[in-house]
């Protein structure tokens, strides 16, 4: 079973997505366990701050490194397999299909999830003793927290995992597909106009339908197969 181990201030923006659909699923079925740890039980000050103001001026608060480095160890208490530790740092190398497929072979995933301006960068430095260090971006744009991108990474990771999507071949980036699907009616009207589904996809033939979806069929060989379906 591969966990994964949040380390957020806000694990209830996380657990609704995290419960639903397949990944609910996943974890009802044991192929998965999300866990979650707060900095914010890791603070020694009376005001249970886990931010200050930065060194050297600028906009915004940062998160402290000790609460974050705590949180991770608590996580890791006991664990002695294969551990990732996920640090969002914008601009890092995204995250893709191919690092997805890495990540699942981990036993221990922890994904830390930032806010405010970030986090003092020493507990990226204090982390690494810890487990195999990753740095992602996901996406170009600029959030609030990484708590989306966790998410995105929980849910990439886990659907490849076996048995999870029933069929390997559920896994669209692991076959040849167009990404145009179509499903009944067969046409649709809307407001004066007729969409209707490439005929291909109605002639029953698998072998021309992976063609079509992988770009490579040849129009004669489409308009024979559909042809003959039509008889």
């Amino acid at each position: 079973m591969l966990r994964f181990h949040l380390i957020t201030l806000f694990p209830e923006a996380c657990d609704a997505y995290l419960n639903a659909s397949i990944l609910g699923r996943a974890r009802m079925n044991k192929k998965i366990k999300v866990d979650y740890q707060s900095p914010r039980d890791f603070v020694t000050n009376k005001w249970g701050k886990v931010d200050e103001r930065p060194y050297g001026g600028g906009p915004g608060m940062v998160m402290t490194a000790l609460p974050v480095v705590k949180a991770v160890k608590k996580s890791l208490t006991r664990r002695t397999g294969k551990i990732a530790i996920v640090w969002f740092v914008p601009g890092a190398k995204p995250f893709n299909n191919k690092e997805a497929d890495a990540l699942a072979k981990f036993d221990d995933v922890v994904l830390v999830c930032g806010r405010y301006e970030g986090i003092d960068d020493r507990a990226q430095k204090m982390i690494k003793t810890m487990g195999t260090l990753k740095t992602y971006s996901v996406g170009e744009a600029t959030l609030t927290g990484g708590e989306v991108p966790a998410m995105a990474i929980v849910d990439a990771v886990t659907r490849r995992l076996p048995g999870v999507l029933g069929k390997d071949e559920s896994v669209e980036e692991r076959r040849v597909a167009s990404r145009a699907v179509y499903t009944r009616p067969e046409v649709i009207e809307w407001e004066g106009k007729k969409y209707p589904t490439p005929k291909i996809l109605l002639t029953g033939h698998a072998a021309l339908i992976e063609e079509w979806r992988g770009g490579t069929l040849e129009t004669t060989s489409a308009k024979k197969a559909i042809k003959k379906a039509s008889k």
